[in-house]
Parts: structure tokens; C-alpha cells; sequence
């Protein structure tokens, strides 16, 4: 996996994000079934009360009257921006009620990655994982903790169904965490190209999973698998042992590809990612 859980893939790049955008965009008008975000869905900024102060958040769910399923989405090291509102969206979209927080809400508010923000800068780099730095595992669990409360208690949530949360990078052992940190209410975790899922240390994600209640998908990057290619086999003895549905597979790209945006973004693999989470919140969610 990525070294200190960061996203090295990461450099903002607005012709791809522009482009990106606009196909979609057109894809919707013309009546094309994308899976991306819908007319039919209601966004809008919120605020969750946490143990350590206020985080600001963006909610989504589908319009009309019902309930649907929760999920969460933990965002890469580069935090909430438009391209995690569109995941939002597109979630939300396929029948659920979506909450992706700013996981750096204890250091700063609303976008990190500002326009000209590049990963590969000292100064930009210095300055996210130094927000990251600010998270520990206990605020982790108890961000997770509330996160969850605050999906519950929206009206649009079914609580007879269980909650999905996925991560990006530094999300996927954040995805973990929350997994052991709300066991009874967690039925389904994604990683996309997670970060240090498996480490040495007695906080490595994947000594959480028998504490968990859920059914995994994670997705790792080519070149993580080749910076550790026993990460992979760590985790499906883990999973096996406590008797966890699981899949793990490498896919063929590299760390980040599921960002739109970002340099390393593949298109084709990432669409393959969502299908198979589409896949596992059907049948761990409803």
C-alpha cells in the first residue's frame, strides 16, 4: 500500500476535471444511464456535531418520499471537493442516503484542494498531512460513531437496513475503523486503493476485522500491490479467519485511479470498482 496512507497520485488538474464533467454531464442529458448523479437528487451542506467539535459535510439523498439505505464515504488525503460531492450524487442516484464528510474539519473548513493544489509540492503535501496528522484513531472511531448517528437520524434513512462506507487512500482504513467502531449498524465496506491496510503495528486496520459485521470489497492499485505484494494475501487469510465475505483484488491501475481529477484516473477500472460496490451494497444493504 501507499506509504503513510497519502495519495500520491493526486494533482489537480482542471482540463481533466472539466472534461470529465462535461461528458457526464451530456451522458445525462441524453438520457444515458451513467450511474451518474440524477435530477432526482437533493444535495445540501450540513453540519455534524462530533466529540471534538462541528464537521462540515455534504448530505445527499434521493428526492420524494421513502427510505433508503445509509452510506459513508470517507474521502483520499486531499479531502470533501467536487469530485467526492459527484460520488455523492451518483450514490444517491442508485438509492441511497449519502454523507461525505470534510475529514479535516478539526483544521480547517470546506475545500482543501484548491485550485492549484498539487500533491507533489512540499508545502501543499506538508500541509494535508499535517491535517491528517491531526486525526487519531480514537477521534477516527468517534468521528465514525457520529457520522453514523447523523446518518440515522435523517428521515430519509432506512434503519432497518444496514450502512455502507467506503474509502479513498487514506479512507480506506478509515473505512475499516468504522466497521469495529459501529459493528451492529456497518453491513458493507469498500477500499479504493487503501493506504496501509496492513501494517506491523498493533493499530493495523486489519487486526479490526473480527471485530466487524460486514462484507468487504477492496480494490488495490497495481503499483501498491507491487510496493507490498503480501498486503493482499494478509488480508484474505484475515478475512478468512473471521469468516468474513470478502473480495480482494488488484486492479489494473494505479494508486488514485478511482478519483476523477486526478492524473492517474482510469476510467475504465474505476467504472469496474463502482459495479462491484454496487454489487455488494445490494446484497449487504438492500
Amino acid at each position: 500500500m501507499c506509504d503513510d496512507d497519502i495519495h500520491v497520485g493526486l494533482v489537480y488538474d482542471p482540463k481533466v476535471s472539466r472534461r470529465t464533467f462535461g461528458v457526464l454531464t451530456a451522458a445525462a442529458a441524453g438520457g444515458v444511464a451513467t450511474g451518474a448523479y440524477a435530477a432526482d437528487v437533493v444535495e445540501k451542506d450540513v453540519e455534524v456535531k462530533t466529540a471534538d467539535g462541528v464537521a462540515d459535510a455534504a448530505l445527499f439523498h434521493p428526492a420524494g418520499k421513502g427510505t433508503w439505505p445509509a452510506v459513508l464515504i470517507w474521502t483520499d488525503i486531499a479531502g470533501l471537493r467536487p469530485a467526492f460531492r459527484e460520488m455523492g450524487r451518483r450514490l444517491a442516484g442508485q438509492g441511497y442516503v449519502v454523507l461525505v464528510p470534510n475529514p479535516f474539519y478539526r483544521s480547517v473548513k470546506g475545500v482543501v484542494a484548491t485550485p492549484g493544489f498539487d500533491f507533489s509540492k512540499p508545502e501543499d503535501r506538508a500541509r494535508v498531512m499535517g491535517y491528517r496528522g491531526a486525526m487519531s484513531n480514537a477521534g477516527i472511531d468517534s468521528d465514525a460513531q457520529a457520522y453514523v448517528a447523523f446518518l440515522d437520524a435523517q428521515p430519509q434513512t432506512s434503519k432497518k437496513k444496514k450502512v455502507g462506507v467506503q474509502g479513498y487512500c487514506m479512507g480506506g482504513p478509515l473505512s475499516f475503523r468504522t466497521a469495529a467502531a459501529v459493528p451492529g449498524r456497518i453491513g458493507a465496506v469498500g477500499s479504493f486503493h487503501g493506504g496501509g491496510l496492513t501494517t506491523k503495528t498493533p493499530d493495523s486496520p486489519h487486526l479490526l476485522i473480527p471485530k466487524t459485521n460486514a462484507g468487504y470489497l477492496v480494490a488495490v492499485a497495481q503499483n501498491d500491490d507491487k510496493a507490498q505484494p503480501d498486503s493482499k494475501d494478509i488480508l484474505k487469510a484475515a478475512f478468512a479467519e473471521a469468516k468474513k465475505t470478502a473480495t480482494v483484488e488488484v486492479y489494473a491501475a494505479n494508486h488514485g485511479w478511482c478519483v476523477k481529477g486526478s492524473q492517474v484516473y482510469n476510467e475504465a477500472e474505476a467504472e469496474r470498482a463502482w459495479a462491484e460496490l454496487s454489487k455488494l451494497y445490494k446484497a449487504k444493504l438492500g
